[in-house]
């Protein structure tokens, strides 16, 4: 048997032991304070325990809680924990174009929801959340608390849109500085896409750093009107209502990269579908370990004893005229 935290338990049992002396060495305070017919006049009567064996009891209790707050175990050995989570940067696209309203309710909201299935089709891994337009940002670091990170996503709303063309190579630089110490690094992008123009320099800053793409493309290919913030249609120069299409071309970039890139739909089999091929594509690679302690914990038949004796030695005490001390007011 051995003790985990040996320090503890040896700071307190000298002042302990200090204590205990006085107490059972020394007579009763009222003997030194009081005579002889004033104790006469104060005894109390009553079928209980001596004083030294009650003290005794007492001290016992005190000593077995000191002894329990070491922690005596008996080891069993060790072995070690494979992790399996792995790490994930979730990308939300808030451009003008996510507002529109070819999947219901629009394509924000909607990818929000497609968000929320991955979230709980990845329970055990660390994702982070970020948003992107003309700019990136981040949202949340990594984490696994998966109802922090639903908290902050219901947090954007239509208010985070910006009208502004989507720089999705804004968006690779910033995946590249937080996935820098991750292996493997792993992108999901929730988006409708963008064209070659818009997708300028974000391929190859994805294989720069390595990074494997996963899109999650929303929206239609037929399109819908581009709706300003008063929700009405946004005209072109030419007084047209501006339309945006679902631009497929991200697919093939995701592939490019050993990802793979697919179309929302309704359900939550498709996240859960691209969880698993995530999942699949890198359980080979090795996450982390964790070396696990087997022991056999004492601590709690200690504080048991440390109990049962603190509640005798205090159920023993004197009584008068049949009511107990501790009772008396």
């Amino acid at each position: 048997m051995s003790f985990i935290h040996p320090y503890l338990m040896g700071l307190m049992l000298i002042p302990f032991v200090i204590f205990a002396a006085l107490v059972l060495t020394n007579r009763e305070g009222a003997a030194r304070i009081f005579s002889s017919e004033a104790l006469r006049r104060l005894r109390v009567e009553g079928d209980v325990l001596p004083l030294r064996a009650r003290n005794t009891m007492l001290l016992l209790s005190v000593l077995l809680m000191i002894f329990a707050l070491g922690r005596p175990v008996i080891e069993h050995g060790e072995h070690t924990v494979n992790l399996k989570g792995l790490d994930a940067m979730v990308a939300l696209d808030i451009s003008g174009s996510m507002r529109s309203r070819d999947v219901y309710p629009n394509r924000l909201q909607f990818a929000k929801h497609k968000i929320r299935q991955l979230l709980e089709a990845m329970p055990e891994d660390a994702l982070s959340l970020s948003a992107f337009a003309h700019a990136a940002f981040m949202l949340a670091p990594f984490t696994t608390d998966k109802a922090t990170l639903e908290q902050l996503l219901d947090g954007v709303d239509e208010s985070y849109i910006n009208l502004a063309s989507t720089d999705f190579a804004a968006l690779g630089d910033l995946a590249a500085t937080f996935l820098k110490n991750k292996h493997p690094k792993i992108l999901i992008v929730f988006t409708d896409g963008g064209d070659s123009g818009a997708l300028k320099g974000f391929e190859q800053s994805l294989k720069d750093a390595n990074i494997t793409l996963y899109a999650v493309l929303v929206g239609t290919q037929k399109g819908a009107p581009v709706l300003g913030a008063d929700n009405r249609p946004i005209h072109t120069k030419q007084g047209t209502i501006a339309i945006t299409q679902r631009n497929d071309t991200l697919l093939t970039l995701a592939r490019s990269t050993g990802g793979k890139g697919i179309i929302a739909a309704n359900g939550k089999a498709d996240m859960q579908a691209l969880a698993a091929t995530i999942h699949r594509a890198f359980n080979s690679q090795k996450q982390g370990e964790v070396t696990i302690k087997k022991r056999t914990e004492f601590f709690i038949y200690l504080l048991a004893a440390a109990t049962l004796l603190l509640l005798l030695g205090l159920m023993s005490l004197p009584t008068v005229g049949g009511q107990s001390v501790a009772g008396r007011r």
